[in-house]
């Protein structure tokens, strides 16, 4: 069994929690502003939490961030200041790339005129903005707080800022949606011009305000529909699709999320961040901090701040990766996966063959494999073929 070779190439996810207000969708650990927002205290937080971290992946090769991705929460409510602190503290300890790709999320009604100019100046490279739809009425169901007009001028600010590698966040499949409508999000986000489309189908997620209170939303075969149409669309605008929800234009991948799907590490620091570490002996450790903000500043930088750490085993491992990889369009081949999970790809042949079989996997060559048309319809059913033994999928 190959040991991992080489420490994965490392990204960074810094997560800022707080919202103006929380969307009746949202899972993620976010809170509605009450007063004023803590930004200098968070801050001093986050720095605390990666000096602590960046100490315990010293000696695991010279690994520098490839990627560092500022989310949220609504990460645009931070001073661009505070933004710079944490780029400026990466930068003095030399773990920033020389071409690291630096995102930010932002959502369109809270970007102040002007500011995108301060956050390129502290060192912003890459925006990602949460436009979500262009019909006004849709926005309002789905309780986003701008509307179609502040997504367009944001977009003129980015440019204005001399930010053209930016994101445009779509849903589809949204509470009354028709398919004529989703096509117009689509043709009004493509005439923006942005670098790279996310297109996610909107689902209802336990504790979100939608489950308590499900919204009326299309049927599975016209969702299904509906992403098909889009992705042909954006095809025919020129975005590859590379992903299940990403679309970009030619060299305008996200590195952060690719470092993801193809199971490489990641540090993840701010109130209920993860992460995914390997270490010089080639275990791989989950991590994930305190998600109560106020709990999370105040043990930033010490152990108690981790509220859970487990190492993955070699049957997580080929789930996980299997997890991520079949979502790219692309597949992986058998260096990436040997590479990245220490597992040899023999050791799963009988199930590789088994999907193929099913006709949910397709084999291209000798050492590349990629879901078929049928398997990417079925993509939680192929990626459970790789759940680990004893496991229900």
């Amino acid at each position: 069994m190959p040991p991992v070779s080489s420490p994965p190439p490392l990204a960074l996810y810094v997560h800022l929690p707080w919202c103006v207000s929380k969307c009746p969708y949202c899972d993620f650990n976010s809170h509605a502003l009450a007063g004023s927002l803590p930004a200098r205290e968070y801050t001093d937080a986050l720095l605390a939490d990666l000096a602590f971290s960046l100490d315990g992946i010293r000696g695991v090769g010279d690994r520098q961030f490839i990627a560092l991705f500022f989310g949220g929460g609504t990460p645009s409510l931070f001073p661009p200041a505070q933004i710079a602190r944490v780029i400026d503290f990466l930068r003095d300890e030399q773990r920033l790339a020389p071409d690291a790709e630096i995102s930010l999320e932002a959502n369109p009604g809270t970007v102040e005129h002007g500011s995108f100019v301060d956050f390129a100046d502290a060192g912003i490279n890459r925006v990602s903005l949460g436009a979500q739809s262009f019909s006004q009425q849709k926005l309002t169901a789905l309780g986003r707080i701008h509307g179609p007009e502040d997504t367009v001028r944001a977009v003129a600010e980015l440019r204005a800022a001399g930010i053209e590698n930016f994101n445009l966040d779509l849903m589809f499949a949204l509470p009354g949606q028709q398919t004529d409508e989703m096509l117009s999000d689509i043709d009004q986000a493509v005439a923006l011009e942005p670098a790279h489309i996310s297109a996610y189908q909107l689902t209802v997620e336990p504790n979100t305000a939608f489950h308590r209170h499900p919204p009326v939303l299309p049927d599975h075969e016209s969702s299904a529909e509906m992403q098909q149409l889009a992705a042909e669309r954006l095809k025919d605008a020129g975005y590859a699709q590379y992903e299940v929800s990403a679309y970009a234009q030619t060299g305008r991948r996200c590195r952060h999320n690719l470092n993801y799907w193809q199971y490489g590490d990641y540090l993840g620091v701010g109130a209920g961040a993860h992460q995914k570490l390997t270490d010089s002996e080639g275990r791989i450790r989950r991590t994930h901090r305190r998600a109560h903000p106020g709990r999370y500043m105040k043990l930033a930088g010490s152990e108690e701040c981790i509220a859970a750490s487990r190492e993955i085993s070699l049957d997580e491992r080929v789930f996980e990766f299997m997890l991520n990889a079949l979502r790219l369009r692309g597949g992986f081949d058998r260096a990436l996966f040997e590479s990245r999970t220490g597992v040899a790809l023999g050791e799963i042949e009988s199930r590789l063959e088994g999907a193929r079989i099913k006709g949910l996997l397709e084999q291209h060559g000798e050492d590349r494999w990629r879901a078929s048309s049928l398997g990417w319809r079925f993509l939680n059913d192929l990626q459970a073929i790789f759940l680990p033994p004893g496991q229900a999928a």
